[in-house]
């Protein structure tokens, strides 16, 4: 499998782009290995520039749920485009955009469009603390909530302490309310909350963590939050920017049956176009200008080609619930084909369509027991797969997608390079 074209497109692209690419991860210095520019994608596969045609998991990071250019999404979009792509002046679809939201999603009851996950997670954090008249935040450590400045932040030397920037750039001032706990681990959120009783505006939480690869919560962890946050006056947060639709209709909350007070989603409810949402419970919501006085606004919020496409994927999904038992069964093909030719000896999460091998012997449940995992190995799993024509995350703590347009074929042929991969794998450690 040849990346000469790729090569050639990096090498120019590194003289005017920091790195050569436009977000980090795509850069593939966690693989050690020249990223793929990619022509063109269809249904389940993606074409890199040299031609290599490969069976693509990473779904553009979760919202290809539907697969690569849907006909009908296409449709709605290129409708949309004759109409004009941008007014900066409402519209229709973001009306019923909103309104499918709320049936959709019940915890929903106002929401407010924006252009990106980001946007939506510091949005929602912002209202959060203008409706509660509390500073203070909890992330949890390998949570990623977007790289807006008061979230890009570390644990210090001990995880309870207030945060430290994870980024050049960020003045220490920005994070000095943002204060880290460990995701699995109520006792460290119990004592935040007893440090700081009056003075948390929010928990806010992936529900299922899948920035540190595919983490799921602990049995009670999310009821727990609700119970802790209702107790003590503040706000839940679920960043459901890639749980979102993909583990049910109404996301990790309806899987869950957790109800947030407040909820962010990203690019899934535009169709994979830039576009993201933030809401909740109306008392809440309200305080958002114009009704409000917390200000949040966007030129290009709920644009018409954006919820074009959003709205086409949400009501096909609507129309179509058996989507979730077949993502279901698809992954668990993929995650039960891995711990047989592994025979165990890597860690196999997944929930839905979401999932991540990592390669330890240990659970992983946590920051710490994701960060133990070999990443070296890893890399190794990744570059194999990706010259046999599978396109994975470049990175181990990235999730693998699976979407409806993955056929049997696909995953049949996906197992066969992982069971080949793992068969060599296994027979080396056992010299």
């Amino acid at each position: 499998m040849t990346d000469k074209n790729s090569q050639s497109l990096y090498e120019r692209a590194k003289k005017h782009l920091p790195g050569g690419v436009n977000s980090p991860v795509r850069a593939y210095k966690a693989v050690g290995c020249t990223p793929r520019f990619i022509e063109k994608a269809k249904g389940s596969h993606i074409t890199d520039v040299d031609g290599n045609e490969m069976i693509d998991y990473v779904c553009s990071w979760g919202p290809g749920i539907l697969g690569h250019a849907d006909e009908r999404v296409l449709s709605a979009v290129k409708s949309a485009c004759d109409g004009g792509l941008t007014y900066g002046a409402p519209t229709e679809r973001e009306v019923e955009m909103a309104e499918l939201l709320a049936k959709l999603v019940p915890s929903m009851e106002v929401s407010r469009l924006v252009s990106s996950g980001t946007e939506a997670t510091m949005s929602a954090i912002r209202v959060a603390r203008g409706y509660t008249g509390r500073n203070k935040i909890i992330k949890f450590r390998g949570c990623y909530h977007g790289h807006s400045d008061g979230l890009l932040v570390k644990a210090g030397s001990a995880a309870l302490t207030t945060s430290v920037p994870d980024s050049a750039g960020v003045p220490e001032d920005y994070t000095r309310n943002t204060l880290v706990a460990e995701y699995n681990n109520p006792d460290s959120v119990d004592a935040l909350f007893a440090a700081n009783p009056t003075d948390i505006a929010a928990v806010i939480v992936e529900p299922v963590a899948a920035n540190m690869g595919v983490v799921l919560p602990k049995a009670g962890f999310l009821q727990f939050l609700r119970e802790i946050t209702e107790r003590y006056g503040a706000l839940l947060i679920f960043d459901e920017v890639i749980t979102g639709f993909r583990l049910a209709l109404g996301g990790a909350q309806e899987y869950f049956h957790i109800k947030p007070d407040l909820s962010t989603f990203g690019k899934i409810i535009g169709g994979g176009m830039p576009v993201g949402a933030y809401g909740g419970r109306e008392d809440i919501m309200r305080c958002v200008s114009p009704d409000g006085e917390v200000y949040q606004a966007g030129t290009l919020s709920g644009n018409p080609i954006a919820t074009a496409a959003g709205l086409e994927t949400l009501r096909i999904l609507e129309a179509d619930p058996g989507i979730y038992e077949r993502l279901e069964e698809k992954t668990k093909r993929l995650a039960d084909a891995v711990v047989r030719a592994s025979e165990g000896r890597v860690q196999v999460n997944r929930i839905g369509s979401l999932m991540s091998i990592f390669f330890t012997d240990k659970k992983v449940e946590d920051y710490e027991s994701a960060a133990g995992s070999d990443t070296q190995q890893y890399a190794d799993y990744f570059r194999f797969m990706l010259s046999h024509g599978i396109y994975a995350a470049p990175s181990q703590f990235e999730a693998m997608f699976v979407s409806d347009a993955h056929t049997t074929e696909d995953i049949a042929q996906t197992i066969h390079v992982m069971e080949e991969y793992f068969g060599v794998w296994v027979h080396r450690n056992q010299l």
